[in-house]
């Protein structure tokens, strides 16, 4: 069993209780099965359609998803709608569960929304539990390091208080660098503007984009070449980082494992970093980013 890491244990979370509560988040986080395993995280499906069908995430694997991409062939994604949450929600409430629930950022998507809907339906319903949504202003695996975070203080007995204490103090710190071979996928799916997308798009350029403080995606970097690209992630990282040595690093990545790896390999050298973990964007992020789509996820002190 992994011990909590120590940015958060020396904090001031003084509660400790025995309640009943569950940690949810949805598929946007593309968390490892092993982690969601360990932890007994529940993840909500996100539904995504490709080539005129629908599938819910889980019922297509990644590789076959973007052998589709790589075919030319246009995905969409659709978010959980308030009468879907109160399903995945009720369950718990009924055995008298409460819930913290992670949803992806509310810049990018309206499920925090929905799921807020939910959540004061049910409140009606269940006076006596609580479900405590949570707006990660995050995607992807740093979505999951923030529902990782939290399995962890979950797993030390900190009490749900304190767990929506920290989520909302700490959500911000957590930083996204991403590069992406192809910035039209996010244009499409209207996550950056029009222009960002032409000039990101340049022949030998490869667009290093950051998520800030409202959740949004942006092009703050243009560099020439993929090797260039990630060195700008290492700087970065380097820049804004704090006791990354202590840290679980996340990298995710969308068919450029190799890639995945060489960054990581960077980081042990450099940092000292020994636990990294690398998992595959799943096809409700993959949607909007394509193939070629490599992302870094650290804790900074502020984005």
């Amino acid at each position: 069993m992994k011990r909590a890491p120590n940015f958060y244990s020396k904090g001031r979370l003084s509660s400790y209780c025995m309640n009943d509560y569950v940690i949810l988040t949805d598929s946007t986080s593309d968390l490892p099965d092993e982690i969601v395993k360990e932890f007994g995280i529940e993840v909500l499906p996100m539904e995504f359609s490709i080539d005129g069908k629908s599938y819910v995430d889980g019922e297509m694997s990644a590789d076959e998803f973007y052998e589709k991409i790589k075919n030319k062939l246009s995905a969409s994604t659709s978010q959980i709608n308030p009468g879907e949450f109160e399903e995945y929600f009720e369950k718990h409430l009924k055995l008298g569960q409460d819930i913290v629930y992670v949803c992806f950022s509310s810049g990018l998507s309206g499920t925090y929304n929905s799921a807020c809907i939910a959540a004061k339906e049910l409140s009606r319903r269940y006076p006596q539990n609580r479900v405590e949504v949570i707006d990660s202003l995050s995607a992807s695996l740093g979505e999951g390091l923030l529902v990782y975070n939290l399995a962890c203080m979950k797993r030390l007995g900190l009490s749900i208080d304190d767990l929506v204490k920290w989520a909302n103090d700490n959500k911000l710190k957590i930083c996204h660098w991403f590069i992406v071979d192809d910035l039209h996928h996010l244009q499409r799916g209207g996550r950056i503007s029009h222009v960002a997308a032409i000039f990101g798009s340049m022949v030998g350029i490869k667009p290093v984009l950051h998520f800030k403080e409202d959740g949004k995606l942006y092009l703050v970097e243009k560099a020439r070449g993929r090797e260039r690209a990630i060195d700008v992630m290492i700087s970065k990282m380097e820049k804004f980082g704090v006791n990354i040595s202590d840290q679980r690093i996340f990298i995710s990545h969308a068919t450029c494992e190799k890639d995945a790896l060489y960054l990581a390999e960077k980081i042990r050298n450099k940092f000292g970093v020994k636990d990294i973990t690398i998992g595959t964007i799943g096809p409700i992020i993959g949607s909007h980013t394509g193939c070629g789509t490599l992302a870094l996820f650290f804790l900074s002190d502020k984005r």
